[in-house]
């Protein structure tokens, strides 16, 4: 998981993200000394976990935590703070937990753990990616309607990828196989790719994808996927295979024939 941490007190930022580096289930976390830096941050990167602050300058930490779940509803907040009497007024943004500083690993830890669960818990129910016969995103039950075609075969690529991280070029040879990528088709791309950010996060699924120095790839612990419980040997994702894979893009052909070559040795 991914986490970031935000309190104005530098030395407590500090403290929280060197805490959060020695926890196992915490990959990658991200200090911050003012609100308006971790928006822009989330803006183009998914925390599964934010860590904050409530009493801080210009916006406090319950502020802060509202604008993250509007960006992301599925972020768990936690809500740090040396003052145990905000904490009624912190439960309004319904946190996932609340911590006092400073905060002890071992709490930390259980609070951290917990989020694990839920979020497992949470994406079983929420996001569901079907691959076998055409590609479709479902959240809560109600498939994404992509504004562009190709922003969907994005996806669906970086799907087929199983969170592989993938380069523009890369991505771009794969489906435009033999067009060249020119300055104008480089444009073109990266309008398809901010086209589908947006409709992720329209849709209250933006979790499920990240970028990183310019690297795409999904992120396959937010969202279930038959094809992904096919290769775990999910006996009814392996029934519900018919030989057919993303109908729709004849670069899935490749996977298709492994699909079809396993199904048949599992027969």
């Amino acid at each position: 998981m991914k986490a970031i941490c935000v309190d104005d007190e530098p030395l407590a930022v500090e403290y929280t993200v060197n805490q959060c580096a020695l926890l196992p289930e915490i990959d990658e976390a991200k200090g911050f000394t003012d609100a308006q830096s971790a928006l822009t941050y989330l803006r183009d990167h998914a925390a599964d976990i934010a860590l904050l602050d409530i009493c801080m300058p210009d916006m406090d930490g319950i502020t802060l935590a509202a604008r993250i779940r509007e960006m992301n509803p599925h972020t768990a907040i936690l809500f740090l703070t040396a003052h145990a009497k905000y904490a009624f007024d912190a439960y309004s943004a319904h946190p996932t937990g609340y911590l006092l500083k400073p905060v002890s690993l071992e709490k930390l830890a259980a609070e951290v753990a917990y989020v694990g669960t839920e979020k497992n818990v949470s994406a079983a129910a929420h996001i569901r990616i079907r691959t076998f016969g055409y590609f479709d995103v479902f959240v809560d039950g109600r498939p994404i309607s992509f504004k562009l075609a190709k922003s969907k075969e994005i996806l669906a690529f970086l799907v087929d990828k199983q969170g592989a991280g993938i380069s523009r070029p890369e991505l771009f040879a794969a489906i435009w196989e033999d067009q060249l990528y020119d300055r104008g088709m480089q444009k073109q791309l990266d309008v398809y790719i901010r086209t589908l950010r947006e409709t992720l996060w329209e849709y209250g699924a933006s979790e499920i994808m990240e970028i990183e120095k310019g690297i795409l790839r999904v992120k396959p612990d937010t969202f279930i996927c038959d094809v992904y419980l096919f290769y775990s040997g999910d006996v009814e994702a392996i029934n519900a295979y018919r030989g057919e894979y993303m109908s729709s893009y004849s670069w899935a052909s490749i996977t298709e024939g492994i699909l079809s070559r396993n199904a048949a040795n599992k027969a």
